[in-house]
C-alpha cells in the first residue's frame, strides 16, 4: 500500500473518532510562526511528558524568558521551578541553560540548520533534531519518537529494534515528499489509538495491513 493512503487512512481514523488535534509541537510550531530556537528548546521539554503538562510549561518559560540571550543568563534555580512539572526538570533546566548559552556564543544567537550542528547540543539526540529540522525549519526529516517506532514496526513498515534504526528505514522506504507529515500525524495516532497497550483496533482504518492485528486480534 502506498504511504500516502497509510497517512489518509490515520487522518480519517482520527477525524471519525473525534481525535484530529494537533501535538505540543505542532501547537508551538503555529503558536510561535516557527521560531526553530522555541522548537528546540520545547522538544527537550517535551520528552516523557504529556503533552497538556508540556504546552503549559512552554508558555511559562517563555513569557519569563523571551530567548536564547534571556536563557543563557537565567537563574538555574530560578529556571527549575518555572519548568518543575516537566519530566527531569532538573537535568532539562540545566541543558537548555547550556543550550541557550552555546546557540548564543558559537552559533550567533541562532538555532543551526543542519543536524550535525543540532547534535553537538546538549540533550539533543536525532529525534530532538529531526523534529527541529520539521517544525522549526520546515525541512525534510523523519523525527522517531517511541510512537512512530511503535507504529512502524505495527503496521509492517519496518522490523526494527530501537527508534535510530527505525528512522533509517523510513528514510529508504518512504518518499522524501512526506517525510514532514510522518512524526505529527503518528504521534497523534499513537497517542489516541495506536496504544501501547490495549490499543483501539476496533476504530482502526489500518487493520486489513496491520502486522499487529493480524497476529494479536
Amino acid at each position: 500500500m502506498k504511504f500516502n493512503t497509510i497517512i489518509a487512512l490515520m487522518q480519517k481514523t482520527l477525524q471519525n473518532n473525534n481525535l484530529l488535534r494537533p501535538t505540543a509541537l505542532k501547537n508551538l510550531q503555529i503558536q510561535e510562526d516557527g521560531d526553530p530556537f522555541k522548537i528546540l528548546i520545547g522538544t527537550i521539554l517535551s520528552a516523557r511528558t504529556r503533552d497538556e503538562i508540556t504546552t503549559k510549561v512552554i508558555a511559562d518559560l517563555f513569557s519569563e524568558f523571551k530567548d536564547a540571550h534571556m536563557l543563557s543568563k537565567a537563574n538555574l534555580k530560578k529556571l527549575k521551578k518555572v519548568i518543575q512539572k516537566i519530566g527531569f526538570y532538573n537535568v532539562k533546566a540545566t541543558n537548555i541553560k547550556e543550550v541557550s548559552r552555546i546557540i548564543v556564543e558559537k552559533f550567533d544567537g541562532n538555532v543551526p540548520s543542519n543536524i550535525d550542528d543540532l547534535l553537538t547540543l546538549p540533550g539533543v539526540g536525532r529525534k530532538t533534531a529531526n523534529c527541529v529540522l520539521v517544525y522549526g525549519f520546515n525541512r525534510p526529516a523523519i523525527p522517531v519518537d517511541i510512537h512512530v517506532h511503535r507504529i512502524s514496526n505495527r503496521i509492517g513498515i519496518a522490523d526494527t529494534n530501537k527508534p535510530e534504526e527505525t528512522e533509517i528505514v523510513l528514510q529508504k522506504s518512504i518518499d522524501k515528499k512526506y517525510w514532514r507529515k510522518i512524526n505529527e500525524t503518528f504521534v497523534t495516532f499513537g497517542q489516541n489509538v495506536c496504544l501501547p497497550k490495549n490499543p483501539k483496533c476496533g476504530v482502526c482504518q489500518l487493520t486489513k495491513l496491520c502486522k499487529y492485528y493480524e497476529k494479536n486480534i
